[in-house]
């Protein structure tokens, strides 16, 4: 590391812990409340659908799920004379819960990429922001991916982080499985064709069509706010342009929501990073949350000439929260069996 690039990581230092009230950062230490939230506020910006999402600081590790933003409905009518007028809550709860479980985010960057950095007036904002947009990413792959944790996670054996926590996806399967169609008339896909006589639906429209009616609950079907959220495999790219609308340089780095020209079962259709090739997922998007614990980021930040680096130890504790499981349906092992001229359109 060069003399310059070494003041400037030194003050970046100093700054770390000035504003989490700390005398050095390369002792463990607890990420103050306010540094968090703003943290947090900085994922969530980073990316169009984190944005989309609810990310909810809670207070216990454990506890009830929060359950705004997604509800059933609550107009009625009493005939006062004979009993009293009911109240209905407006959040969704139905006795499921929530654990936040611990999550590490550690990361290193190099002496050589930081003399390279040391030339741009955000040297600093350029660190945060390196590490900000990877967990970010992360916490996407996790909630569409995540089906166990392991008390030591493998990459190797789980690239798209399937063993560090339980996502969205996951949590459908297990609390309601009656939303989930992974079978058709053959075990383990559900065949969409035009000519197969063992097809089970002749197109995407007729699946979702299929989903709606019959696993979100009633209620929901009309909802204004649903979404088809498909994985790559099952809409050609020319239907999912780069961006949908104009937008400034400083905007391009959060669009990772890409929304189709061509709606499915009526639905818009959207992509967004990592979800599963070969599925579906209809709900809205405010229906998936991420709760965070508060005050239980934990950070260190240690200068590794071993290494030739600087490391991030990271860690914050986290829950992927279907807020009301009634506006879920998922399908899964969709196999496209098309014509030539099917594929084309």
């Amino acid at each position: 590391m060069r003399n310059e690039t070494r003041r400037l990581f030194a003050a970046y230092k100093d700054a770390i812990a000035k504003l989490n009230g700390v005398a050095r950062v390369d002792e463990k230490f607890s990420v103050s409340p306010t540094v968090q939230q703003k943290l947090e506020t900085k994922v969530q910006e980073s990316s169009e659908f984190l944005s989309r999402i609810n990310f909810y600081g809670v207070t216990e590790q454990e506890g009830e799920r929060i359950g705004l933003g997604v509800s059933g409905p609550v107009a009625s009518t009493t005939d006062t004379t004979q009993q009293d007028r009911q109240t209905a809550d407006i959040a969704t709860l139905d006795g499921r819960g929530y654990r936040c479980e611990q999550t590490n985010s550690d990361t290193h960057i190099t002496y050589q990429r930081l003399d390279a950095w040391a030339k741009f007036p955000d040297f600093q904002t350029r660190i945060r922001d390196a590490i900000i947009k990877r967990q970010a990413l992360d916490r996407i792959m996790i909630g569409f991916n995540g089906v166990s944790r392991a008390a030591t996670s493998n990459r190797a054996a789980n690239p798209m982080l399937q063993d560090v926590n339980k996502g969205w996806l996951q949590h459908v399967r297990e609390q309601a499985p009656q939303r989930v169609m992974k079978d058709g008339k053959a075990a383990g896909k559900v065949m969409i064709s035009s000519q197969k006589k063992d097809r089970d639906f002749e197109n995407l429209d007729a699946l979702v069509f299929d989903i709606v009616n019959n696993l979100i609950e009633p209620w929901y079907a009309e909802d204004p706010d649903l979404v088809v959220v498909c994985g790559r495999e099952l809409l050609a790219d020319k239907y999912f342009p780069l961006v949908n609308r104009t937008q400034p340089p400083s905007e391009m780095q959060a669009a990772d929501v890409i929304i189709s020209q061509k709606r499915i079962g009526n639905l818009p259709a959207v992509r967004v990073p990592y979800f599963p090739a070969k599925g579906l997922l209809v709900t809205r998007l405010d229906n998936l949350s991420i709760y965070y614990q508060e005050g239980a980021r934990r950070r260190t930040i240690v200068d590794n000439a071993k290494r030739d680096r600087i490391e991030n130890y990271e860690s914050s504790n986290d829950a992927y929260v279907i807020e009301d499981l009634g506006c879920v349906a998922l399908a899964e092992n969709i196999v496209l069996d098309l014509t030539t001229e099917e594929a084309a359109q």
